[in-house]
């Protein structure tokens, strides 16, 4: 519960960075498989209700742009999601996070372009299907957009929760909803309103970069555990 309200504290406060906070900590505790299914089953839930509420804010041609062409690259990330054992799994994972935090953290920036748009949705749509974390690439997109903060946030959600619910739907013919996912979203649920909230006000307590720093050194720390974990 506590992972998962970090987890929405920091997709408040930024617009991304839930999976990318509960997958490679919650992968510690549990099967790597179920942290991916669980975690994109909870961040349904999550950017459905705050896409919802932020949906007049959110630029409807970009989310549509990049919300389709992740359709094509979900397919491939099931593919890797079905035949990678865990250990392989977790190694994708913390290795993709240490890339995307690097990226994030340099601030990279991708130049304007519809093909840059359709790129990261594709990036994003493998990434999705294959380890939960699909924000960094969609937030290198859209940050080449200069939009403001609050249309940023909203149209992030707004591509999330259309990418969520397929993924979700994949899972399920797929099998992969157990039991086991089943538990684990209902104690995600729990903590996911409060740790909105409390990403909320910092948002307005803090400055974006000081909490950006909070969860890249939280994501560095998990990452460099996987690692180890998948070594010994």
């Amino acid at each position: 519960m506590v992972v998962f309200a970090f987890a929405s504290a920091a997709q408040a406060a930024s617009g991304f960075g839930y999976a990318l906070v509960a997958v490679p900590i919650f992968a510690l505790a549990v099967d790597t498989r179920t942290a991916v299914v669980a975690t994109t089953a909870l961040g349904f839930i999550l950017t459905a209700s705050t896409g919802w509420r932020e949906r007049e804010h959110v630029q409807v041609a970009t989310a549509r742009r990049v919300f389709l062409a992740s359709l094509a690259g979900m397919p491939l990330g099931l593919v890797l999601l079905a035949r990678l054992d865990s250990r392989w799994l977790s190694l994708t994972i913390a290795v993709s996070v240490l890339i995307l935090v690097l990226l994030l953290w340099r601030e990279v920036s991708l130049p304007r372009g519809v093909g840059v748009e359709r790129g990261a949705g594709l990036a994003s749509g493998v990434l999705l299907t294959a380890t939960g974390m699909n924000g960094p690439p969609v937030a290198l997109a859209l940050q080449a957009l200069n939009y403001p903060a609050r249309q940023f946030r909203a149209t992030m959600q707004g591509i999330f929760v259309g990418q969520d619910l397929i993924a979700v739907i994949a899972f399920g013919v797929l099998g992969f909803l157990d039991r086991e996912v089943a538990v684990v979203v209902l104690g995600g649920a729990v903590g996911i309103p409060a740790g909105w909230l409390v990403g909320d006000r910092l948002m307005r307590m803090m400055s974006e970069r000081q909490f950006r720093i909070v969860v890249m050194l939280v994501l560095v720390a998990t990452a460099v555990v996987t690692l180890i974990d998948v070594a010994t």
